[in-house]
């Protein structure tokens, strides 16, 4: 079993980054997606106070609780922008789809300490597999 789907058979709670309220944009299909899988997602997005029925929060801290992996719908320079915090605020697994790492934010992943998963689609595994949690 990988590092990704490993993941998405006994981690239960996400924080997306970068989920938005436009229909076309792929963080809105991934925060869908896995609510769709059972999982626990708290949608992290200053810009909205709500995405459908569901609360969006402005940041990391505002959080009910802590998960137990962020994943990252940003461009690489503004995940680079939220690593410190997700170390800080305890999570310990960072997952950046295709088009949100960089060299720079997996070298900050191993300086603070944080498993990192890249360049997968939480999507396209979901889609592969059942979770079994």
């Amino acid at each position: 079993m990988n590092a990704a789907e490993e993941i998405l058979r006994t981690c239960t709670t996400y924080a997306l980054f970068g989920a938005s309220q436009d229909v076309l944009k792929y963080s809105y299909e991934l925060f869908h997606t896995l609510l769709e899988a059972g999982y626990t997602v708290y949608p992290v997005n200053p810009r909205y106070q709500r995405i459908d029925d569901h609360v969006c929060y402005p940041s990391l801290s505002a959080l009910p609780a802590v998960p137990e992996v962020a994943i990252t719908a940003l461009a690489p320079a503004n995940t680079e922008k939220v690593l410190e915090d997700i170390a800080a605020r305890g999570v310990h697994t960072v997952w950046m789809p295709p088009g949100s790492s960089s060299q720079a934010a997996l070298a900050k992943c191993r300086e603070l300490g944080l498993k990192a998963v890249h360049d997968v689609c939480p999507v396209a595994m979901l889609r592969r597999m059942k979770p079994q949690r």
